[in-house]
């Protein structure tokens, strides 16, 4: 728009973006090539990163209307956070997955998270075994370079003790003692080079046993990860992941319309008791190195009949104050409201699709500024196109028309957009009301 050339995006990364963005969902790669936009969101979140670096804990809700880009935003924070050497997990709440429930919903959450681990290494998840194994290498290497080699008879016993250093730090939080034992059973079994042990403490962390006898019988440990307990150990991670040479753990939890569509409200509000937990929790300092954001629409949090308003402790805490409703958003609240992109953001994202998109498949992009502007002002034209038109809408709409034009060289965009079949197309058979259905469905949709 301004002259400057668009950054070569390698070859992996674009078939990632054009394919990721074309079927609606966010891309866990390549990010900064794309993001247009939320400038002042990304910095609220990234001073929680701060807090949590310096020992503190935070919790915010990210809230937006359908297509808003929550979740472009959560995958733009967790790059971000790995970038600062954080551990991220992440996880969308569904039926299955919730943070309490009657079936084991609360620990295929915890299971989920541990699952999706990540750090800057290891950004694509399960990364949980190469923390424990870089915690017990980086610890070896300080002994290392204070002076004693490895095949000094006093290495082991200097390293042992700079291992119990760092889980002494969880001894004395809630299941600290067993979560200790458990590191310390691990780093024995890495000096013995027993991998049975070792794969069974990792099994032990992702929540797997299913009883205690169980876990006794393979670890000698008489407790396991249970749905009431586990964000107990979500707290423990976080700890003993700082000791570990991280900053901290952040959490990313998607998709709350999961739990604004359980059916029986009794445990909806076991759900939302569940977050009003871990929220003071964070708040009150009873966490320590931790970051938590969760995302979902605005019924999910307003609607006081299903919603976590429907929840007093919950409403209280987090409703507005009467400046904020007067159009001043306070982004240092717990609940960071987002607005969609707006149509100059909207033509900055398409005209870096199309260098992308062109970069690509190898061909030089033909497509001017008016050309750009004409595609948005048509899409920006449906009927009901302010407030329900959506990103993903229009960047789905926008990958077809370059791939259709790819596929038939001869084809103009004039011709293009002005055919009666695009037209149709873009007004939808349905129209607004399509729209307003989805939204009323609370379809989450990636950005």
């Amino acid at each position: 728009m301004d002259g400057i050339a668009a950054p070569k995006v390698p070859r992996r990364i674009a078939t990632v973006l054009i394919n990721a963005l074309k079927g609606g969902v966010v891309p866990r790669m390549g990010l900064p090539y794309i993001a247009v936009g939320r400038e002042s969101e990304v910095a609220a979140l990234l001073r929680d990163l701060e807090i949590a670096a310096d020992g503190g804990a935070s919790f915010r809700f990210v809230v937006g209307k359908y297509g808003s880009g929550k979740s472009f935003l959560l995958q733009t924070i967790r790059n971000h956070a790995m970038g600062r050497n954080f551990a991220v997990a992440d996880a969308d709440l569904s039926p299955e997955r919730r943070l309490q429930g009657t079936r084991g919903q609360g620990l295929a959450t915890y299971r989920e998270l541990v699952s999706n681990l990540s750090v800057k290494t290891r950004p694509e998840g399960g990364a949980l075994t190469l923390i424990l194994d870089r915690w017990i290498s980086n610890i070896q290497q300080e002994v290392a370079v204070s002076g004693t080699a490895p095949d000094d008879p006093a290495f082991a016993g200097l390293v042992e003790q700079r291992i119990h250093a760092v889980i002494s730090e969880v001894q004395e939080m809630v299941h600290g003692f067993d979560f200790a034992r458990l590191l310390s059973r691990y780093f024995r079994a890495h000096l013995d080079g027993d991998d049975e042990i070792k794969g069974n403490v990792v099994k032990w962390f992702r929540g797997e046993y299913r009883t205690k006898a169980e876990a006794r019988a393979e670890l000698g440990i008489s407790i396991i990860v249970t749905d009431d307990d586990w964000y107990d150990y979500i707290k423990l991670f976080a700890r003993f992941l700082r000791g570990a040479g991280y900053e901290g753990l952040i959490v990313l939890i998607d998709e709350l319309v999961n739990l604004y569509k359980i059916p029986h409200a009794v445990s909806r509000q076991y759900n939302y008791e569940k977050i009003l937990a871990m929220y003071n929790d964070t708040l009150q300092g009873k966490a320590s190195y931790l970051g938590i954001i969760m995302s979902g629409t605005p019924p999910c949090v307003d609607d006081r009949r299903r919603g976590l308003y429907s929840y007093e402790a919950l409403r209280s805490r987090l409703a507005q104050g009467r400046f904020g409703r007067e159009g001043r958003a306070d982004l240092m609240a717990p609940v960071i409201r987002i607005a969609p992109l707006t149509p100059e953001e909207l033509l900055v994202l398409i005209e870096k699709l199309a260098d992308i998109h062109a970069g690509l498949f190898g061909y030089g992009r033909g497509l001017t500024e008016d050309d750009l502007a004409a595609f948005l002002e048509l899409e920006l034209s449906r009927v009901g196109a302010d407030t329900l038109v959506t990103p993903r809408e229009v960047i789905r709409d926008f990958i077809e028309m370059l791939d259709i034009m790819l596929q038939a060289p001869g084809l103009t965009v004039e011709g293009l957009l002005g055919s009666d079949s695009f037209v149709h197309a873009v007004a939808g058979p349905g129209g607004a009301d399509d729209a307003a259905e989805g939204e009323a469905g609370f379809a989450e949709f990636a950005i």
